[in-house]
């Protein structure tokens, strides 16, 4: 019965009906637009970052995340294959050595990174290929000269003044502290003067080893993707029990852990953002205010009425929050109908930053939202949290008028 009563209400009043309705749409629609670009924005800057070189796990001997050095590796790479391969989660992995250099090309030398990387498997974790400026692409076996290939960054490129095809002296440490030297062939190519591979110089892995006197199972890094980035911190558990099983001494790390920089940007961003998402979320809690409240402030003298008629404050009370609450379901649909739309289109096209943003490092140019079940139904628990709240003491200031101070309002 009451609920027949507050829908005739509604219906009866359709101006301020249709007034409240659009506003409180008008207020999810803002708040789910806001959640989906926050979520999506973050979502995809993690993505391209792990996607990018880290990957989403990473496992080291020892402590060599935190202090590398040339001769903490992993000795038993073949142990490892054999184990992630059985993961379902893994997507894919790739060994790769590292180590300090000094390039010399001509009368020209430059301080580089060298990095040992598996030609095939790098390019199923990694962007590195889709990073190539010119040249071609690594291969496993040394030319018919006998020359391996090498990558070089296009900083080192540019200090060095070689190209594809001129020859690079690498002098190292190898791992048992004799020194590493040896002549490589550019093949190519990749990044670009300010992006994070500018010197660093890339081996396949076949040379990389005994250019560092290790052993063909012997690699300082092991970079994973999984198929789902939520499940990396229960994918590292997993690894890290079974890996003390089988090979000791070996550390499981998560993205957030190998690259605390950027997570540590990321979380200074979010804040800042939850300052911006307050104040929307403030503008969206006005407007329902307004509406509400303008809608029980008119109503008084019909209010007043009914407890002149009989009605129990508790009666009134119920009937002015029901019929909030009936307005802040339509409200919902009705944004839910025209968001869905709009957010598809943040989600699949975006927009591009006239400037890109750097964030930790990688550089945020594109703009995209994200879909989801937390942007969608949040901002529609948030319009009924709001909704409640803002009827209630309207709603109670009205159970408890007197008739007569009712009926003599305007």
């Amino acid at each position: 019965m009451l609920f027949k009563l507050a829908f005739r209400n509604i219906l009866r009043q359709r101006r301020r009906t249709i007034l409240t309705t659009i506003s409180m749409a008008g207020g999810y629609l803002l708040s789910a637009m806001s959640f989906s670009m926050i979520d999506g924005s973050y979502s995809n800057v993690i993505r391209i970052f792990t996607e990018d070189e880290t990957g989403h796990l990473q496992i080291h001997s020892k402590d060599y995340a935190d202090k590398p050095r040339i001769y903490k590796t992993i000795d038993t790479l073949n142990v490892l294959n054999e184990t992630l391969h059985a993961e379902n989660h893994i997507k894919s992995f790739t060994p790769r050595t590292f180590a300090p250099a000094l390039a010399y090309a001509e009368d020209n030398h430059a301080p580089v990174q060298v990095i040992g990387i598996d030609n095939e498997l790098e390019t199923d974790t990694s962007r590195l290929r889709e990073k190539l400026a010119s040249g071609q692409w690594l291969t496993a076996q040394p030319d018919s000269e006998g020359y391996f290939d090498a990558l070089i960054g296009q900083g080192a490129a540019t200090s060095l003044e070689i190209g594809v095809g001129d020859e690079i002296v690498l002098i190292s440490q190898g791992a048992d502290g004799s020194v590493a030297n040896d002549l490589f062939r550019v093949k190519g190519t990749v990044g670009t003067r300010r992006s994070q591979e500018r010197l660093n110089v890339y081996l396949p892995l076949q040379a990389a080893q005994p250019f560092l006197s290790l052993g063909p199972n012997q690699v300082h890094e092991i970079a994973i993707v999984l198929d789902d980035i939520s499940l990396t911190d229960n994918i590292a558990a997993a690894l890290t029990e079974t890996l003390g099983r089988l090979v000791p001494d070996l550390t499981v790390s998560t993205w957030p852990e190998i690259q605390k920089t950027f997570y540590q940007s990321m979380q200074a961003d979010k804040r800042s953002n939850a300052v911006t998402l307050g104040i929307i979320l403030f503008i969206v809690f006005v407007g329902v205010l307004n509406t509400v409240l303008m809608s029980v402030l008119e109503r008084t003298r019909e209010f007043g009425m009914m407890k002149a008629l009989g009605s129990r404050s508790s009666l009134v009370l119920t009937m002015i929050l029901l019929e909030t609450m009936l307005l802040a379901t339509a409200s919902i649909i009705l944004g839910i109908l025209i968001a869905i739309p709009v957010i598809l289109w943040l989600t699949h096209s975006g927009f591009s930053l006239p400037d890109p943003v750097d964030l930790g490092g990688v550089p945020f140019s594109h703009m995209k939202g994200e879909f989801s079940a937390r942007v969608m139904l949040l901002p529609a628990a948030i319009i009924y949290g709001y909704a409640l709240a803002v009827s209630f003491l309207p709603g109670l200031r009205a159970a408890r008028i007197l008739p007569v101070e009712a009926m003599q309002t305007h």
